[in-house]
């Protein structure tokens, strides 16, 4: 089966439990799959900047893979995210981590350097041509400071074999529609923008990387297959019921808006590693408010 077909529909970036003390909270983390899973999500992606993994040190990225593994067990498949501005510690990376049960890396462009478009093409290439598994682009020039181009992303499709997707947030619908007219047959093309999901689920992406689906596994998951199936009027009285939800979610800060959420739904502790803090009181009251109505 192809990555396009596997990855087809919802899959979550998973967030990162911690207990009070900010240690790792594995009894969470095991709940909260569980939802996912339950809530009928097509996949997971662990490690992705949702899971706070600027913050993560070695060890507990480790950890957090073999328990994700272990606790899947293979009822959905599983993406690892493997992304950051050094290339050559990717490259690493690449062959430390335990990758024999992923399907897919997903990789975030280089943040801070802000390299060029060939420098971008390079850095992927490389990566790629050191991977076990696929690597899915992620482009999220609202966090990285540069923007990964329709022509560069075509190109790494075209010409980098192991290059199988992207998860595309730019929030440019023009160019989402380029990348779409575009793209190789087999190619995987995701959206990374929750509040944008339908319409480009409508214009022919695959599916959804969601954060929101971590608080609304089913709402979500349910929204996105009715889009699949051209049942665009389920679709959006779903999508018009979380619309609300996502202006709350990510009003100060990702994955601050999401585990106020979880926290209200008795999955997690209302934990943040900083620089990360949690939900000014204010907006928190705003999220208890919308959980009751």
């Amino acid at each position: 089966m192809s990555l396009r077909k596997q990855l087809q529909g919802t899959g979550v970036a998973l967030v990162t439990p911690f207990k009070t003390d900010a240690q790792v909270d594995f009894e969470a983390l095991g709940n909260v799959i569980e939802a996912m899973i339950k809530g009928g999500v097509e996949y997971l992606v662990t490690l992705g900047t949702t899971g706070e993994t600027p913050t993560l040190d070695k060890q507990e990225k480790l950890d957090i893979v073999h328990y994700t593994f272990e606790k899947v067990a293979g009822r959905v498949p599983v993406v690892v995210g493997i992304g950051g501005n050094n290339t050559q510690e990717l490259i690493k990376d690449l062959h430390h981590f335990p990758l024999e049960k992923a399907v897919a890396v997903l990789s975030a462009s280089p943040y801070y350097n802000k390299p060029s478009q060939e420098g971008l093409f390079q850095h992927y290439k490389a990566i790629a041509g050191a991977s076990p598994k696929p690597i899915i682009l992620y482009n999220v020039p609202g966090r990285t400071g540069r923007n990964l181009n329709a022509d560069t992303t075509l190109r790494l499709a075209n010409e980098v074999p192991n290059i199988a997707g992207i998860k595309e947030a730019s929030g440019d619908m023009a160019q989402c529609m380029q990348l779409l007219r575009d793209r190789p047959e087999q190619f995987l093309i995701v959206s990374g923008d929750d509040a944008l999901a339908l319409p480009q689920l409508a214009c022919g992406m695959d599916g959804v990387i969601s954060v929101a689906a971590n608080a609304f596994p089913k709402q979500f998951s349910d929204m996105v297959r009715a889009c699949l199936k051209a049942d665009l009027k389920t679709a959006k009285k779903l999508n018009d019921q979380l619309m609300a939800a996502y202006d709350l979610m990510f009003a100060e800060n990702n994955p601050a808006g999401v585990k106020a959420f979880m926290h209200e739904e008795g999955l997690l502790q209302n934990v943040v590693r900083l620089p990360v803090v949690p939900l000014s009181a204010g907006l928190h009251q705003k999220v208890k408010a919308y959980g009751k109505h």
